[in-house]
């Protein structure tokens, strides 16, 4: 069997006595945390070519994934993308400044406004996710599609058991 970075932690971890289940979650955890961090860097990439930073990505194409006419209240793009208020102010500001994003008051709701994508902002949004799948495509290279399904429906599982304990 081949190995990778994790494996090299797994000694020191016994050891240190750990039990075997801890074990196997540590390993789980870190190799999730590698994975993430190798497909960021690749989507980094693509996107650093247009002058984007990651979380701009993430609002544009939560924008665009919306359809017509693109747009959502700051506070649904925060808890679709899991950034606080702040964080999302900060990237639209942003992504208004660069022409991508407009915001509008909400003529129902004065306390609220609407954040949507210019023409411009959705021309950027699909360059963007057609680099993201490049990116995605170029990294799983080589793994087989079975695999792929296999460890995204075993992680579906631990994402809801993870999720109902947190909350």
């Amino acid at each position: 069997m081949n190995q990778d970075e994790v494996d090299g932690l797994v000694p020191r971890w016994r050891e240190a006595g750990l039990a075997p289940s801890l074990i196997a979650s540590l390993e789980l955890s870190k190799r999730m945390s590698r994975v993430n961090g190798l497909f960021e860097q690749a989507v980094k990439t693509e996107l650093a070519e247009l002058g984007l930073t990651y979380a701009e990505f993430d609002v544009l194409a939560a924008l665009a994934r919306t359809g017509p006419p693109h747009r959502l209240k700051p506070s649904e793009l925060a808890r679709a993308l899991f950034l606080t208020s702040g964080g999302t102010s900060n990237v639209l500001q942003r992504l208004a400044a660069a022409g991508y994003v407009e915001r509008e008051d909400d003529k129902g709701d004065a306390r609220s406004r609407w954040v949507q994508l210019t023409a411009e902002g959705l021309r950027v949004a699909h360059l963007a996710l057609e680099g993201s799948s490049r990116a995605h495509t170029e990294a799983m290279a080589g793994v087989p599609e079975s695999t792929l399904r296999h460890a995204a429906d075993a992680l579906r599982e631990l994402t809801l058991a993870l999720g109902r304990r947190v909350r």
